[in-house]
């Protein structure tokens, strides 16, 4: 009967595969930072690649099961970004209707087995201190035990608010995740839309764990080249771990040109770091950084004709990288 069993369960692996293949969560566990790396539970180094939603309150059928799925098995995904839009009719204005669409997506990366990001998408949240940490404090209490949970505090502080500004607002928002996950990673965001990521690690947070430090960059910008990685490489060389949670194929506006050429050596060079990324995004807007045509399915089943420039290149950058 033993025999018997054995032959089955093979036959089945055999005929279907992936049923039989570990998730990205259940092969390394709960992530941590060690130094200037991101690592899995046995201590090994771990990149993360996948896709950022769009602004929820924008995007918001895209925050689906059908298209947590696709991702995961077409894209080979492995982590998945929740940009909820705060301002702008986001959460600030309907609460309820963003987090539900932010649990839709949470529940189906947990029952899918790859890493969630849950990004507070706010350009001034140190305005909004108080409800990012009753927000993160829900979410923690929610989901704070799964190991497949990443929160991102704040998406891209403005210019105009100060490294000081910026992580008296982190401070408090850690704290308040803290005190109920200890050990769930947490990324920090820096001034100047996350580009200024030396500044912060030449002063980070003391006294707190397991945090990373976003940078964002949108490839085919002139103005994001060499200079800018070389703030990003200074900030590795500080031993923080830092962490692409957006960037996009166009120029910083979303739109423009898609170089090829500058957006492979970007790719090239956070392979070589090792660094994780989710690339900018899950959209049909008519823009270059959308990853699908206007009009394109919330169940997913994207053929050729559904996918972007941008899309068709990410999907097939994915597939080749996340083996």
């Amino acid at each position: 009967m033993m025999r018997f069993w054995m032959a089955l369960c093979l036959c089945v692996c055999l005929s279907t595969g992936p049923l039989c293949a570990q998730t990205p969560v259940e092969a390394n566990g709960r992530l941590s930072v060690q130094g200037a790396r991101l690592v899995n539970e046995d201590g090994k180094p771990v990149s993360l690649r996948g896709m950022s939603l769009f602004w929820s309150q924008w995007m918001g059928q895209y925050y689906s099961d059908a298209t947590v799925d696709w991702l995961v098995d077409d894209w080979k995904v492995n982590v998945i970004r929740i940009a909820m839009g705060v301002e702008g009719g986001g959460f600030l204005m309907q609460p309820g209707v963003e987090i539900q669409k932010v649990n839709t997506v949470i529940d189906a990366c947990i029952r899918r087995g790859i890493y969630v990001i849950v990004d507070w998408h706010d350009h001034r949240a140190v305005d909004h201190v108080e409800q990012a940490e009753a927000f993160f404090m829900d979410i923690a209490a929610r989901y704070g035990t799964a190991p497949n949970l990443i929160y991102e505090t704040y998406n891209e502080p403005l210019d105009a608010h100060s490294w000081e500004q910026v992580k008296a607002y982190h401070e408090r928002v850690v704290l308040a995740i803290r005190s109920i996950d200890p050990d769930n990673v947490i990324l920090l965001g820096s001034p100047s839309w996350d580009q200024d990521v030396e500044v912060a690690a030449a002063s980070p947070l003391t006294g707190v764990e397991q945090v990373a430090y976003t940078f964002h960059f949108y490839a085919s910008d002139p103005g994001h080249q060499e200079a800018l990685r070389a703030k990003a490489d200074a900030a590795i060389e500080r031993g923080v771990c830092v962490f692409v949670s957006e960037w996009g194929v166009s120029e910083s506006s979303g739109n423009g040109s898609f170089d090829r050429s500058r957006t492979q050596a970007w790719v090239d060079w956070m392979e070589r770091k090792g660094l994780s990324w989710c690339n900018w995004s899950i959209a049909d807007k008519q823009e270059t950084s959308a990853a699908l045509m206007p009009g394109a399915s919330p169940d997913g089943k994207w053929d050729a004709g559904m996918l972007s420039p941008s899309g068709a290149y990410i999907r097939s950058l994915l597939r080749s990288l996340n083996q």
